[in-house]
């Protein structure tokens, strides 16, 4: 079915504006700390119950703070990458209520991306 626009606009279907389902909730954090190997990442496991992980080479780092990162509001997952003496390094964060298929995926792709040099 079509909903006709009265004058200039658009027009959509009725099926287009229905509601989606999204993905909520943090989901199970195994989702991203299940693509690390121990021959490549280091991993420690604070007082806190926060998860660090970095590449044996230290340039690449993830924390994930199930409670927050301290000193700051609601940062759940830290990933960054730091550069070289030519090329900047770069970081992202994500809130404890980020789905970890959201997180996964991203260090999956920033995984892919890396080389040994």
């Amino acid at each position: 079915m079509v909903a006709a626009s009265p004058g200039p606009g658009f027009s959509t279907t009725i099926e287009a504006l229905r509601l989606r389902e999204w993905l909520l909730g943090p989901g199970q954090a195994t989702l991203v700390m299940d693509q690390f190997s121990a021959d490549d990442f280091h991993m420690v496991v604070d007082d806190r119950a926060d998860v660090h992980v970095s590449s044996k080479d230290g340039r690449f780092y993830l924390g994930w703070f199930p409670l927050g990162r301290p000193g700051t509001d609601g940062e759940g997952w830290k990933i960054a990458v730091t550069g070289t003496a030519k090329v900047r390094g770069y970081q992202m964060s994500f809130d404890t209520e980020t789905p970890a298929d959201i997180v996964a995926a991203t260090v999956a792709r920033v995984l892919e991306t890396s080389q040994q040099g």
